[in-house]
C-alpha cells in the first residue's frame, strides 16, 4: 500500500480496475504457489537437518548444453551482435522451421512470414490476445492449466470460458460441450499438449477435430508446446501444425526452456497462420525490442541439435519410472506420461490413523510441512498433485537415491484413496 506517515497517498485510488483498483495490494488471499513457499520455509526452519525434496519446481534442474553456451559466449563478443533484434534475425527463423520439419515433420512453414521469434513462450501467451480481444470477446482456456492463459483476456475487457479436463476424457477437452453461444462469441482456444499439469498428450484425431471445430465457429487455436519435443515410450514428437489444415486457423508457442535446459535464457518462437504471425509481431514490436542476437544464434544451433533434447527426454523418461514405481507401491495409482516432465496424480483423502485431507492442497502441505516433499495441488478438477522429475539430482545414482528417499519417508503411511 502507498501510504505517507501511515495516510493513504493518491496512488492508492488511481490503480486500474485491472489489478484491483483502489483495492490493490489489500488483499489478504494467500495464493498456492506462495503457500508453497511458505510451507515450505516452515519446513526448512522445523527440521533444518533434514532434505527437502522438491519436486514441485517447473524448470529443468541441468544447464543448458555446452555447445549451446559455447555459442552463446562465441556470438556475445562479435560487436555485429551488440544492437536490437526487433522481431528477430533471419538465422533463427530458418532455424526454427528446419526444427519443425526434422522433429515434428512439419512441412512448408516459410521463415520469413510464418515464424516470429518471441522472448520466450510466455509473453507470447500474454500478446496474442492482444491481437484480437475486444470487451466482450471469449478466449477458451482448460483447466487445470496455466492461469496466465486467461490473465490478458480479461486485462483486455474480454471473458474466459473454462473447460475441464477429466482423466475419463484422456485430459482432453470436450469441445463438443462447448455452448453454442460461448463457441460464437470465442475468438481464441489455448491448448497444450503435452499438458501441464496433467502430462497428457494429444492425438492426431483430437487435433483434426480442434480444426473442424475452429473452422466451424471462426475461433484462433493458440497450441502451447513447450513440452512437445519431450516425449517417451515410442512416442514420436507431434506438433498441431503437422495437422492438416492446422495453419489456416492458428500457430504453435515452441520454447526452448524445457526441451533444451534454457529456461532462463528467454527464447521460444510463434510459427503458423502467417495473418496471426504477422500481428503477433506487430504487437510484440510494439512491448519489446527482441531477445539478443547471441541468444538467438544460440538457439538456432541448439534447434539445429535435437539430439541434445533426446537425450534430456530420456533422462526425463527413467525418472519416470522411477517415480511411477515408487508411488505405486505406497498405495497410489500413477501412469506415467507419454510426454512432459510432470506427473500428475490423485490425491489420498487421508491416512489410516493420521489425518485427513479434503483437498489436494491440504495433502501437499503436509507432504511439505511432515514429510519434506515439495509437490503442487491441483483442485480444479477433482483432487490431483503434481510431481516434476525435475528434482535436483546429478546421475542415475543419485536419481534412485532420491526415490528410495521418498519411499523410506512415506512408506510408514497406508493411504486412503
Amino acid at each position: 500500500m502507498s501510504t505517507v506517515y501511515g495516510q493513504e497517498t493518491y496512488i492508492q485510488q488511481i490503480f486500474a480496475d485491472r489489478i484491483g483498483g483502489a483495492n490493490y495490494g489489500k488483499d489478504t488471499a494467500i495464493y498456492k504457489f506462495e503457500k508453497i513457499k511458505r510451507a515450505k520455509a516452515a519446513a526448512k526452519k522445523d527440521f533444518p537437518d533434514v532434505e527437502l525434496i522438491d519436486m514441485g519446481v517447473g524448470e529443468p534442474d541441468d544447464m543448458a548444453d555446452s555447445g549451446i553456451v559455447a555459442k552463446l559466449a562465441e556470438e556475445a563478443a562479435k560487436r555485429e551482435n551488440r544492437g536490437y533484434a526487433d522481431n528477430g534475425i533471419p538465422e533463427f527463423k530458418e532455424a526454427a522451421a528446419k526444427y519443425l520439419r526434422d522433429v515434428f515433420g512439419v512441412e512448408g512453414i516459410d521463415p520469413a512470414t510464418e515464424v516470429v521469434h518471441s522472448i520466450g513462450s510466455k509473453p507470447a501467451i500474454a500478446m496474442l490476445p492482444s491481437c484480437f480481444i475486444n470487451p466482450g470477446d471469449i478466449t477458451i482456456m482448460t483447466v487445470p492449466g496455466y492461469p496466465i492463459i486467461g490473465t490478458h483476456t480479461k486485462y483486455l475487457g474480454g471473458e474466459v470460458y473454462t473447460v475441464p479436463l477429466t482423466e475419463e476424457n484422456h485430459f482432453l477437452p470436450d469441445l463438443e460441450a462447448i455452448p453454442e453461444e460461448v463457441a460464437r462469441k470465442a475468438k481464441l482456444l489455448y491448448l497444450n499438449y503435452p499438458n501441464n499439469p496433467t502430462g497428457a498428450s494429444a492425438t492426431p484425431e483430437f487435433f483434426a477435430k480442434v480444426v473442424e471445430w475452429a473452422k466451424k465457429y471462426h475461433v484462433v487455436v493458440v497450441h502451447d508446446a513447450p513440452y512437445a519435443a519431450l516425449t517417451y515410450d515410442g512416442l514420436k514428437p507431434f506438433s498441431f501444425l503437422s495437422v492438416p489444415g492446422a495453419k489456416d486457423v492458428g500457430v504453435e508457442l515452441h520454447s526452448l526452456s524445457k526441451s533444451y535446459n534454457m529456461t532462463g535464457w528467454r527464447i521460444g518462437f510463434v510459427a503458423g497462420n502467417p495473418l496471426v504471425v504477422k500481428a503477433f509481431s506487430d504487437v510484440k514490436d510494439n512491448n519489446d525490442s527482441g531477445q539478443f542476437i547471441a541468444i538467438q544464434k544460440a538457439a538456432a544451433y541448439g534447434l539445429g541439435h535435437p539430439e541434445i533434447t533426446e537425450k534430456i527426454a530420456a533422462k526425463y523418461s527413467r525418472r519416470h519410472n522411477l517415480l511411477v514405481n515408487a508411488l505405486n507401491e505406497l498405495g497410489f495409482k500413477a501412469k506415467k506420461p507419454q510426454g512432459s516432465f510432470f506427473l500428475y496424480v490423485q490425491a489420498p483423502k487421508g491416512v489410516e490413523g493420521g489425518p485427513t485431507f479434503a483437498t489436494a492442497e491440504d495433502f501437499s502441505q503436509f507432504l511439505i510441512r511432515e514429510k519434506l516433499i515439495s509437490t503442487v495441488p491441483w483442485d480444479d478438477v477433482g483432487h490431483y498433485i503434481r510431481f516434476s522429475v525435475t528434482f535436483i539430482a546429478d546421475g542415475e545414482e543419485e536419481e534412485r537415491r532420491v526415490i528410495s528417499e521418498i519411499k523410506r519417508r512415506l512408506g510408514d503411511l497406508k493411504f486412503i484413496f
